[in-house]
């Protein structure tokens, strides 16, 4: 059996990649994969939380595209990361894993509240727990959302599952000339504005150490192979 390289990480995946090619709402083409690799980190002893993103339904603000008012745009992302969380819940679940969702916004009907010490208890007995409604607050992302909850629960490693395999210096779709880059300093983020994880997100992960790697989610092995130590995507951190 394998041994994983960090005891306990927080796994952040995008609410557009749970969509896979259909772009919207949720594809269990995706999703079920996802699910048997996460178990898999699970059952060699390393505890994982995870951020889910709502993107695959309603992007908040960008979503509400002026029309509507940032609070309760914001508000109805968090609703659509819940359903997400819910989602891969009951895929874990079907898969024999135990599973605990938290939302920072009450929802005692299905979800339990987040509270930072039943997370971490929850993680220490092997349980996968899944963070819903990202902060609980408007104008920030579930980006910053995975930041604060890595801080809080102490997870080692930010992992960072985005529709692209690593952080570029341009946009490969564009530019098939765009170099990858293999590590980064937070420094390098922020001030070139590559576009790792927002402003925010970055600050916070730098001030309290914690390394961020980014990976494709379009192959869900790179999860196990970042949680056993392969070397793949891009890794930020305070030193190359």
């Amino acid at each position: 059996m394998d041994t994983p390289k960090y005891k306990r990480v927080l796994v952040k995946i995008s609410g557009e990649a749970l969509a896979g090619d259909k772009h919207f709402g949720l594809n269990f083409d995706v999703i079920g994969p996802v699910c048997d690799v996460i178990k898999r980190c699970a059952d060699i002893g390393c505890e994982v939380g995870i951020v889910v993103g709502g993107g695959n339904f309603w992007r908040g603000v960008k979503d509400g595209g002026g029309r509507m008012e940032r609070t309760r745009a914001d508000h109805m992302g968090m609703l659509a990361t819940t359903i997400n969380a819910l989602a891969l819940s009951d895929a874990l679940e079907q898969r024999g894993c135990e599973v605990r969702v938290q939302t920072a916004i009450a929802m005692d009907q299905i979800a339990e509240p987040y509270i930072r010490n039943k997370a971490t208890r929850h993680l220490s007995k092997g349980r996968v727990v899944i963070f819903g409604c990202g902060t609980g607050n408007p104008y920030f992302s579930t980006d910053t959302a995975a930041a604060l909850r890595a801080a809080e629960i102490g997870a080692e490693v930010i992992l960072l599952a985005k529709n692209i395999d690593g952080v570029y210096d341009s946009d490969p779709a564009k530019n098939p000339d765009a170099k990858k880059y293999d590590r980064l300093t937070y420094m390098d983020v922020l001030n070139q504005g590559l576009g790792v994880m927002d402003t925010t997100a970055t600050s916070l992960s730098m001030d309290n150490h914690i390394p961020i790697l980014v990976f494709a989610l379009s192959d869900p092995e790179n999860i196990y192979r970042a949680v056993t130590g392969e070397q793949i995507g891009t890794l930020v951190k305070e030193e190359l």
